[in-house]
């Protein structure tokens, strides 16, 4: 955005070596010569004041409206001439003075060092560089201002139309080139207006673009054959991969392991309508898997023709998760509701064939089939036990928990491995020698790690390694956020490894239904 002087009556800072004009329509010039590299040039309209009444110790740009005396404090555009031809100095102030449509505060200087100092002051809104500097060139100091950080629209100056040069100086950063020989008020006027213009829309874009960089969401724009050509900073943070490594790379390619069928059905609804919204599967810089919830919009030329993809995605891992768990604890709540009438029905079952089994050991005295009755009560025993383990799950009843220590726990399931199960697996046990003790219910406990055992059994079919492991853990509040059921503390992590076939992927998420 250009930047304007401040109202003329207040400047005062003007350099010995450096010529100010201020101008406007017919003005009465006042010149005071000294060499060709210090000239101050006050102009004045008609109606003005006398000169000598507003000359003071230090040289001032001071405008005045036609209508009288009074100060006018309207902005000027401040233009800097870099030109060691004070001929050329003379020509451009006339060329801007002749200008109806705005005012101009003109400064000058005839050296490539110079130009370069009063531009690294910003005090201008045009820089005007001739291309012939002595031994220095305008190409150079363009590339030398542009290097130390000038946004201000500089426009080069050549002769006879030099296309070669003129080429150079757009490709190194210039708003503009002139032509001097063919150079009129009206054409320099217009280029600076319009490098002013450019400048302002470049500066629009810029303060968009740094909106879209304090967005959370990752945007990014892809052309139509997925190239990414913008990437903002929620991108950054959400991939992990900075805005240079990925412009000019395919986005298919980096955040998806494999393409998913949800793309070509996103292009097709994007090219039709213009829109499309969905969730995808995506992969980040270090691997990761994430779930965005994904808008795309469709960016159209002038002609109406299709050019671009916007693309906003927002990540939605950690709400994923958490309502896989919320359904999970739904469908936890209704299956105990269905156990626990079957519960009652088996218990209906049971207790005949326990009362039977008593009273039959009552009457017969046969060793043989009293065995055989035994049997069956401890098995209709173990039966109950276990329909009591359903009615406790189904009302919500936890069982009855003491101070454990779960390495005695792990060491009486290791004696019944070593017991029953195939010589072809090998058991290892690392246990913390610290091990915190817990309060919890040592049968059910005892039940969920013998059959995690004997799911490793089953998984090494021809033998392997089993691996029983206890540590001790603290779940920090970041960890707590990300599960339903976790609380902040301490906690044992218990481990049951093999080195079996393992789980397939289509039930892996089905194992603690």
């Amino acid at each position: 955005m250009s930047k304007y002087s401040q109202p003329p009556a207040e400047r005062s800072d003007v350099s010995t070596d450096v010529s100010t004009v201020s101008l406007k329509t017919d003005p009465l010039r006042t010149i005071s010569k000294t060499d060709p590299h210090q000239c101050s040039l006050i102009t004045k309209p008609a109606n003005c004041l006398p000169f000598s009444e507003l000359r003071t110790h230090h040289p001032r740009l001071i405008s005045f409206d036609s209508s009288g005396a009074r100060p006018m404090y309207n902005p000027l555009v401040n233009v800097l001439l870099v030109d060691d031809d004070e001929d050329d100095y003379i020509i451009t102030r006339d060329l801007l003075s002749e200008n109806r449509r705005a005012r101009f505060s003109l400064t000058w200087v005839a050296t490539y060092a110079k130009g370069l100092e009063m531009i690294g002051q910003n005090h201008h809104d045009v820089y005007l560089l001739d291309y012939r500097l002595g031994e220095h060139n305008g190409l150079e100091l363009l590339g030398e201002a542009i290097a130390r950080g000038c946004t201000a629209p500089i426009i080069l100056l050549t002769a006879q139309g030099d296309h070669e040069v003129d080429m150079e100086a757009m490709k190194a950063g210039a708003a503009d080139y002139l032509d001097k020989s063919q150079l009129r008020g009206p054409l320099l006027e217009r280029s600076i207006r319009y490098a002013l213009e450019r400048q302002q829309a470049q500066q629009k874009i810029r303060e968009q673009a740094a909106l879209l960089d304090v967005a959370t969401d990752a945007i990014l724009v892809r052309d139509l054959d997925n190239t990414i050509s913008f990437w903002n900073k929620g991108a950054e943070c959400l991939y992990g991969w900075q805005a240079a490594e990925v412009i000019g790379k395919k986005e298919h390619l980096l955040l998806y392991e494999q393409a998913p069928a949800d793309l070509a059905e996103a292009d097709q609804s994007v090219a039709k309508t213009g829109e499309w919204y969905g969730e995808l599967n995506q992969v980040t810089k270090d691997g990761k898997e994430i779930i965005v919830e994904s808008r795309w919009t469709l960016v159209q030329n002038p002609q109406g023709q299709a050019k671009s993809i916007l693309i906003v995605n927002t990540n939605i891992t950690e709400k994923k998760q958490l309502e896989t768990q919320f359904l999970h604890a739904q469908r936890m709540e209704s299956i105990g509701t269905l156990a626990g009438g079957i519960a009652h029905d088996l218990n209906n079952l049971l207790a005949p064939i326990l009362m039977s089994a008593q009273l039959l050991q009552l009457k017969i005295s046969d060793q043989r089939h009293l065995q055989l009755l035994k049997t069956v009560e401890n098995n209709a025993r173990r039966g109950a036990g276990l329909v009591k383990q359903v009615l406790s799950f189904a009302r919500g009843i936890t069982g009855q928990r003491t101070v454990l220590q779960v390495r005695h726990l792990i060491r009486e399931i290791r004696h019944i491995i070593l017991e029953t199960f195939p010589r072809s697996i090998e058991l290892s046990t690392d246990i913390d020698p610290n091990l915190w003790s817990v309060s919890g219910d040592a049968t059910q406990l005892h039940q969920v790690l013998m059959n995690l055992c004997i799911n490793a059994r089953d998984a090494m079919v021809d033998g392997g390694t089993l691996t029983l492991s206890a540590q001790n853990i603290f779940l920090d509040p970041n960890y707590a956020r990300m599960h339903i059921d976790a609380d902040v503390g301490p906690y044992i992590v218990v481990t049951v490894a093999d080195s079996g076939i393992g789980i397939t992927l289509k039930i892996l998420g089905c194992i603690f239904r």
